[in-house]
């Protein structure tokens, strides 16, 4: 059983440097403990997976932190984070999921929209579900489509929360940040809230606004960073006065539940800002390497996954079986599995990591024989997990336990 909360005031965690601040005694120590494994073999690092975790936490000040499911897709994982002071609810990404999880779970939000018919027809045949599951709204064609499945009076009262758009708006460099919610002004999300609370058969209980240009955009490095830095602090500035206008508006149609915003990449910035009652965040409890180019922090490769040299096409060139495991999102090199050791090792330009199989070129290479192993780091953090049915825990020297991903568990849902 993965358990993170033993032993959470000793501070014996930080009298050494971490093991995965030094690559030479990290990566080894995960080879020996999973030589006897076929590849591919992911693992995740119990003690990497908790430092992260509690790391987290100190991130957001104090707020609670609801956990991004999409961004660990492993129950085992979601059990014993959410077991840790501090954490609190899911943030699922399809209904299909959410009706799954609330099997064992009393509080889920449903980040996006649904228009899953036959998942609505669950929800609603089960006052236990829709108890314990919010959906996600932001236009009258939402309500007027789980209507159409069942009226009011027909079925529970459904709980749903608005998802405001927290993107930066920009004269000079129009949208910045990610295209959700069409609600953008205090007075066009309250407008919508009123339209909510008059119609029979629904109950606003909480807003999201998830500020994707700063959570999801390092800052750290880069020709880029300088403008990045005066993008983030702008949009920074902007969204802690319209969120407050946003909820002070909310707050004059009806109380809510949670009020929610944030991300992995946000933490602080949503910790300080006193219009929430809540952040969420997942992809930072496993670490994929798009979060090492952010200033403010930079967490331990919880989760990993290696794949075995096959082939030598040429002296400095050693192929591995597999390895295409992309991340979703525009198709740049930050989205593509990163080599993390041996150290030194990369793609080629013009095939990249590819499905069945990827060529890897450096120094190290020419080491490199028939059945040697080579570690890599995923871009994000859920998405390796429709590809594996589980995650070898790691703990020490050794394997302690299997955990079976969504996939491992018969379960398919994005």
């Amino acid at each position: 059983m993965l358990d993170l909360t033993a032993d959470l005031s000793s501070t014996s965690d930080h009298a050494v440097a971490p093991e995965w601040e030094d690559p030479a005694r990290y990566w080894p120590r995960l080879s020996a403990a999973t030589g006897h494994l076929p590849a591919p073999v992911a693992v995740i690092d119990r003690e990497a997976l908790r430092h992260n975790a509690l790391d987290l936490l100190v991130r957001a000040g104090g707020l609670p932190i609801r956990v991004a499911s999409k961004s660990v897709r492993v129950r085992a994982v979601l059990d014993a984070v959410l077991a840790l002071p501090g954490y609190h609810g899911i943030l699922a990404f399809t209904l299909d999921e959410a009706l799954w999880l609330a099997e064992t779970h009393e509080d889920i939000v449903l980040g996006y929209p649904t228009v899953d018919r036959a998942g609505l027809e669950r929800l609603f045949a089960s006052e236990e579900a829709a108890r314990r599951i919010t959906l996600m709204v932001d236009d009258p064609a939402h309500l007027d489509l789980v209507d159409s499945v069942a009226p009011a009076g027909r079925r529970p009262e459904i709980r749903v929360a608005i998802d405001a758009d927290a993107s930066l708006r920009s004269a000079a460099l129009g949208h910045i940040g990610v295209r959700r919610s069409a609600l953008f002004t205090a007075g066009e999300v309250a407008a919508f809230a009123r339209r909510i609370v008059r119609r029979p058969g629904f109950r606003l209980v909480g807003l999201q606004m998830y500020e994707a240009q700063i959570a999801g955009q390092g800052d750290a490095a880069g020709p880029d960073a300088p403008l990045i830095r005066l993008v983030q602090a702008r949009s920074r500035a902007e969204l802690r006065d319209r969120r407050a206008a946003i909820v002070s508006a909310l707050t004059d149609v009806t109380h809510l539940e949670f009020l929610n915003g944030g991300g992995t990449g946000s933490l602080e910035f949503t910790g300080s800002d006193e219009s929430l009652t809540e952040a969420s965040a997942g992809s930072g409890l496993l670490g994929g390497h798009l979060f090492d180019g952010y200033r403010s922090f930079r967490p331990a490769p919880a989760s990993a996954f290696a794949f075995d040299v096959v082939r030598r096409p040429a002296r400095d060139i050693a192929t591995v079986l597999g390895g295409g495991w992309i991340a979703s999102g525009p198709p740049l090199a930050s989205r593509q599995p990163l080599p993390a050791w041996p150290e030194g090792l990369r793609t080629l330009p013009r095939e990249a990591a590819g499905e069945v199989q990827t060529p890897l070129q450096g120094p190290k290479a020419v080491t490199l024989g028939i059945g040697d192993r080579v570690w890599f780091r995923h871009s994000k953090s859920g998405e390796p997990a429709e590809r594996i049915d589980s995650y070898h825990l790691v703990s020490g020297d050794e394997v302690v336990d299997e955990l079976p991903t969504y996939r491992g568990e018969g379960r398919a849902f994005l």
